[in-house]
């Protein structure tokens, strides 16, 4: 009877000793830290805050947080075809494609910072500027955290209008010196709905990215 209690313990011993949690000693379980802050790979060799392209678009998780959000629809929001016949007056879409200012310098090579292209020159903004309707797929939002925007998953799309100067501090076209004018940038803050690649328990939410707007000429006091 002894003989057999014991090796009814031995076995319960061996079992039990079984699911005991491993003992990790030196080699401890290795996680992978992600920095939200961290400059993704379609940003890598751009001084930009936002990716207009990215091959390392994580579009299957995007259309699984979709599927999972029961409020998607209260979320999402877009304009998808914006113009200047929409967003600019007395400017037409093909008035605006049509700007050209590959003729300007935006500064003399001579002794006047005031060359011929400063005076001259065919139609366009005061301060040359590139327009550009995106549909952007990661940026860096307000607190320098890079998110994942939702863009062009299904048929989701959330578009900007970005307008970029392509000479900032200088002069605004046509005007003379003594104004002491300049093109200065402007931004605007934009609620785009997104996505964040290091924490996706979180699902989908709106986050605000500042993106320029406007390229305005300033004339100083």
């Amino acid at each position: 009877m002894a003989l057999a209690l014991s090796v009814v313990l031995a076995c319960a011993g061996a079992v039990l000793g079984s699911v005991h949690p491993p003992r990790y000693g030196h080699h401890q379980p290795s996680y992978s830290y992600c920095d939200p802050t961290a400059t993704p790979t379609c940003a890598a060799n751009s001084t930009l805050t936002y990716c207009l392209e990215d091959a390392e678009y994580p579009e299957y998780e995007i259309k699984g947080a979709i599927s999972a959000d029961h409020i998607f629809a209260k979320k999402y929001a877009d304009v998808a075809d914006q113009s200047a016949d929409d967003l600019v007056d007395m400017v037409t879409k093909e008035q605006e494609e049509a700007f050209d200012y590959s003729y300007y310098t935006g500064a003399s090579t001579g002794d006047s910072p005031y060359d011929a292209t400063h005076w001259g020159g065919p139609e366009g903004y005061i301060c040359p500027s590139d327009v550009a309707y995106v549909m952007a797929k990661r940026a860096q939002n307000v607190e320098g955290k890079w998110r994942v925007i939702v863009n062009d998953v299904h048929y989701y799309t959330q578009t900007a209008r970005l307008e970029t100067c392509l000479f900032p501090e200088a002069a605004c076209r046509a005007l003379a010196p003594c104004y002491k004018s300049h093109c200065t940038q402007k931004y605007v803050y934009h609620r785009l709905l997104s996505f964040d690649p290091c924490d996706p328990y979180k699902g989908l939410f709106i986050d605000i990215y500042k993106m320029p707007s406007a390229c305005s000429c300033h004339i100083p006091a």
